[in-house]
């Protein structure tokens, strides 16, 4: 309670995929894969603190209603003059992630719905991110993590811009848009049992938030 998100950067999955997978290469290169995956990350990191320290600069009297009445953790301390880091301290900074299951059929030929070395791949690539998210947060001091977007205009653009720039890409860039966070994609024939148990072992990852979607 008495929290709030601050920002949120979104990953564009599928995109490393495409680059190290096997779809472009002889061979799955995952060493490339997380090489290039990690850059992103201190990008976003980066990103996000630039607008932390910009959102920390504000005062109370530019939110009248989320600080002046005292609905923000801690802003009943605050003066309202006084500059908003005590307050949005205490705010989440999350990491986005989309189209898992686009990034791995680029990478693997299967989505973490269809083979179970995908799945394995799938929680370890999530695993990943939410380890340097812990780390950030440790870092910074400051409450980085980890969501499943569900936007669609964020799906859609991303799917745009890549299917522009790769083409159309059977199982990957051939629809019109990225599936949301850690889905199996709704066109898959899939029962609501295995759904529900493949999805599931990814809640734990996105502390940031995710859902159930079932069709």
């Amino acid at each position: 309670m008495s929290r709030g998100n601050l920002s949120t950067t979104s990953i564009n999955l599928p995109r490393i995929g495409i680059k190290h997978g096997i779809l472009n290469n002889e061979k799955t290169d995952i060493e490339g894969f997380y090489k290039d995956l990690d850059n992103k990350l201190e990008l976003v990191k980066e990103e996000l603190l630039e607008r932390f320290t910009m959102q920390e600069d504000k005062r109370v009297y530019n939110f009248p209603f989320l600080i002046g009445q005292g609905i923000w953790m801690d802003s009943e301390k605050l003066k309202p003059y006084d500059r908003l880091r005590r307050v949005n301290k205490h705010g989440t900074l999350s990491i986005g992630i989309i189209g898992l299951a686009e990034c791995l059929k680029a990478l693997t030929g299967s989505h973490h719905g269809e083979n179970l070395e995908s799945q394995k791949l799938g929680l370890e690539i999530v695993e990943h991110i939410r380890k340097k998210a812990d780390e950030y947060k440790e870092k910074y001091h400051l409450n980085f993590n980890v969501c499943a977007i569900r936007r669609e205009d964020v799906l859609e653009n991303f799917m745009t811009l890549d299917k522009s720039i790769f083409g159309k890409i059977k199982g990957v860039t051939d629809k019109e848009c990225y599936t949301e966070g850690f889905d199996i994609p709704q066109s898959y024939n899939i029962s609501i049992d295995d759904k529900i148990n493949i999805e599931a072992k990814y809640h734990k990852l996105t502390n940031g938030g995710h859902k159930i979607v079932i069709d």
